[in-house]
């Protein structure tokens, strides 16, 4: 049984995540709630949980204060983090912290709760984190003696294999012939073999043969075994499983790939992170949309990295909310990640479809594709100047076209005039600063290109009907008034 503790400053939030989601249907038992960072951390130094979901933006002790204690202080706790923060930045600040998924509350519509705690269960799966998972395999410290043995491999340990067990007993492939041990769930290693008295060709086919129709699943040849101990190939297969296989698993290509076994094949990732943040730049540009070139590169090099499954699927959070907050506005389309990325061959595929996607919604027959894409780097560069001056102006000569052609574009793609759109852009960004931070007025007009905390707080009343300082103090009241 798993057990979780629901962490979310808002009563009502909790409440539907703990009545709504089918818990039991994943073996999970909620064993308690809390509203804020501090209270959280009281109740897991004194009870029992495997699962922390929290949310980010909280009073007290926000949820980036929580997860960096527990790690510290109890690191055996798993984390799922809940928020409304779409940005990139929040998605890496957790995942640094060791979170093993990210969700928006966004995606928490009723007929999506089965697929989004199965995703959790399953990222938990795939990181080792089950009981079972877990458990040593005792081997004696003998070293191997041959240089070849044959490893069959799956995506994660929850995938059913029939006739996977037991091995003895498959016509053909008797104990007299290759022997199995379960290194761990789903992950098989056979007896040594030296390189000429290598299983016959009708074996192998036989063995290949039992792939058919088992996706997920790889056989592979390991050699460099002579004078390694038992108990260091498992590790390096634990670790290879972990690491690497997401990236080497080719459901075309399921049988046979040979690996040697040797320090440097399992990669590092020191440089990763700052590179992961390169890309995320290029990503969030637009030229990969119609250049086969750019596309084909930056795939090319996302891959290269070999960042582990969670932060990969952590870039492409980010990725798909950045894409969304340009295309949407647009009318273009709404992208989602897929689910089921168990594999860069997933991961591969669903990136052509959304470029495909993208590509289609783009061909508007009023405009051409370059000036569509000059408005959406005049969206993009709206998004990331916010706290500046800009205007209709300075933003068309950027993007090489006249001021009033440009206006009458971005009015007719986007649905809004230019000033509409902005001043519609810094609204939002100042209710999210006055929701989830402490700033002053004068710090949040700033920050969202006005010229003065009056002229900001004139500007929001006459959009939100209120004051700055009235919206905080009413949303805030509201949320704990929720909360009792």
């Amino acid at each position: 049984m798993i057990r979780v503790l629901v962490v979310d400053d808002d009563k009502l939030v909790r409440k539907g995540l703990i009545s709504a989601m089918p818990w039991h249907e994943f073996d999970m038992q909620v064993v308690g709630e809390a509203n804020n960072g501090e209270r959280a951390l009281e109740f897991l130094h004194t009870n029992v949980v495997d699962l922390l979901l929290t949310d980010l933006a909280m009073p007290v002790m926000s949820g980036i204060e929580l997860m960096r204690l527990v790690r510290q202080q109890l690191p055996h706790i798993h984390i799922v983090v809940l928020t409304l923060h779409q940005d990139f930045e929040y998605v890496q600040e957790a995942l640094r912290l060791g979170a093993i998924d990210y969700i928006a509350k966004v995606q928490l519509e009723k007929e999506r709760f089965e697929e989004v705690l199965g995703r959790i269960h399953k990222r938990m799966m795939q990181a080792g984190l089950s009981a079972e998972g877990n458990k040593p395999v005792i081997q004696d410290e003998a070293g191997f003696s041959s240089d070849r043995a044959y490893v069959w491999i799956a995506l994660n340990k929850e995938l059913s294999f029939k006739g996977m067990r037991p091995w003895s007993e498959q016509e053909g492939l008797g104990s007299h012939e290759l022997q199995w041990i379960e290194v761990e769930p789903n992950l098989w290693l056979s007896n040594p073999v030296q390189p000429e008295d290598s299983i016959t060709q009708l074996r192998m086919e036989q063995l290949i043969g039992s792939l058919a129709g088992q996706s997920g699943w790889m056989l592979f040849g390991l050699d460099g075994l002579k004078g390694h101990k038992q108990q260091e190939v498992h590790r390096w297969l634990r670790e290879y499983r972990e690491k690497e296989f997401f990236y080497d698993y080719d459901p075309d290509q399921p049988a046979i790939v040979y690996l040697t076994l040797n320090n440097s094949t399992v990669h590092q990732r020191n440089s990763s992170e700052d590179n992961s943040n390169v890309l995320k730049i290029q990503w969030s540009s637009h030229e990969w949309i119609h250049n086969d070139l750019v596309f084909s590169r930056l795939v090319y090099e996302l891959k290269l990295l070999r960042l582990s499954q969670v932060k990969l699927i952590g870039l492409l959070y980010g990725l798909t909310d950045e894409w969304n907050r340009l295309f949407v506005p647009l009318g273009l389309v709404k992208l989602e990640l897929n689910p089921a990325l168990d594999s860069w061959h997933e991961v591969e595929k669903w990136l052509i479809q959304v470029r495909d996607l993208v590509r289609k919604a783009l061909a508007k027959p009023a405009f051409s594709p370059e000036v569509i894409e000059c408005v959406m780097k005049a969206i993009q560069m709206l998004h990331q100047e916010l706290h500046q001056q800009v205007t209709a102006a300075d933003i068309s000569r950027r993007v090489n076209m006249s001021r009033s052609y440009f206006s009458q574009c971005f009015k007719e793609i986007a649905g809004k005039t230019f000033n509409d759109y902005l001043r519609q852009l810094r609204v939002e960004k100042a209710k999210e600063y006055l929701l989830y931070t402490n700033k002053t007025i004068a710090w949040i007009a700033e920050h969202t290109g006005y010229m003065d905390e009056k002229y900001f707080s004139r500007s929001f009343r006459e959009q939100i009907g209120i004051l700055p300082s009235e919206f905080r103090l009413t949303m805030r009241e509201g949320r704990e008034m929720s909360d009792k």
